[in-house]
């Protein structure tokens, strides 16, 4: 062996092949939308109301009402991904422990390439990443609807003042609805939900149209992650405006300054988090080229490749959206929403 492998070796050590490290992409792997929903919950509720209270030449009132809007918005989604997104990722799991009982024969070989069995198949793994990756969008619309409807129970739980005489009744905050009957009434049950959910996940993997779309947009895998959040982040902007105007427990006079902030908040971070993580994906090339080097023999590789491509645009994202954005968007919106007012009494 050359001395330039040697040394070549040797600076791969370390931090690179680190088992928690490992791990911790491998976990990021198999479950993409839990790890999404869990840094959304985390950031929502710390330290986007952090930078909110630090908003200077704000009204109080305003920042309040936004304080509650992100901790409510991070905790449904959170619920409700995790909800959707647990069964979805064992589904998956159940199948590829036998495909054969799952995946018609016509599925399995048009999803495997030459020289690799179907799990080790670049375009399965594109599949299963996008279905992973599914629940946050497909949740986006009710997410956003059921967290703006809980704003006025956490204004009540955070900042209680005398001024909201009308207490909502929150002992069924979604109303009493057939659909959320099990919840209050504990009527969920789990059992066999695993070979059913497994069954009904197969449908989706055997429709040709998907296979297909698959097969057209393979290539594309290190952007599944920053896509599908660009696209969830567009429906619940979309759906909270919506469903703020809508709303009954609101004051009127603070729902601009709210649907204000939403916009700007979703319309910078999808237009500036694109921009970075293009130019971040280009700088960590190289990183992802000799992570690889580190951990070339090992069978997981691929998989700890796909976390990276759910961390980086989920971090980048999240940085942007509930750290740097929330004073711009909040003292932005305050102050249209001050002029909005002045117009109006002329």
């Amino acid at each position: 062996m050359k001395v330039t492998e040697i040394n070549s070796n040797i600076n791969f050590k370390g931090g690179l092949n680190n088992k928690l490290l490992l791990k911790g992409l491998e976990t990021v792997a198999n479950h993409p939308a839990s790890f999404i929903a869990g840094t959304t919950l985390i950031m929502s509720s710390v330290i986007r109301p952090i930078a909110i209270a630090n908003t200077p030449k704000t009204d109080k009132e305003n920042k309040k009402y936004a304080i509650a809007d992100s901790i409510s918005s991070g905790l449904i989604k959170f619920g409700i991904t995790e909800l959707v997104a647990l069964p979805v990722e064992n589904a998956i799991n159940h199948i590829n422990k036998n495909p054969e009982k799952f995946l018609n024969s016509k599925t399995i070989k048009n999803f495997t390439q030459k020289g690799k069995t179907l799990l080790e198949s670049e375009n399965y793994k594109f599949a299963q990443q996008l279905v992973k990756n599914t629940p946050s969008l497909i949740t986006a619309i009710p997410k956003s609807m059921i967290a703006v409807a809980l704003i006025p129970l956490v204004m009540n739980k955070l900042f209680p003042e005398k001024q909201r005489q009308e207490k909502p009744n929150y002992t069924q905050p979604f109303g009493n609805s057939p659909i959320f009957a099990p919840f209050y009434n504990n009527q969920i049950s789990f059992k066999g939900l695993q070979d059913t959910a497994a069954k009904g996940m197969s449908k989706i993997f055997n429709a040709q149209t998907f296979q297909n779309f698959v097969t057209k947009h393979s290539f594309n895998d290190a952007n599944i992650a920053r896509n599908m959040t660009i696209a969830t982040d567009i429906l619940l902007a979309g759906s909270s405006v919506i469903s703020t105007k809508k709303s009954k427990k609101i004051k009127e006079d603070k729902k601009k300054p709210l649907i204000y902030n939403k916009i700007i908040t979703t319309t910078l971070s999808v237009l500036g988090g694109y921009k970075i993580d293009k130019m971040i994906q280009k700088g960590t090339a190289s990183f992802i080229e000799k992570f690889k080097k580190a951990n070339i023999n090992d069978p997981k590789l691929d998989k700890y490749i796909q976390g990276i491509n759910v961390v980086r645009p989920t971090l980048v994202f999240a940085l942007i959206y509930y750290g740097i954005l929330p004073i711009l968007s909040t003292f932005t919106a305050d102050k249209l929403d001050k002029i909005n007012n002045k117009k109006e009494k002329i």
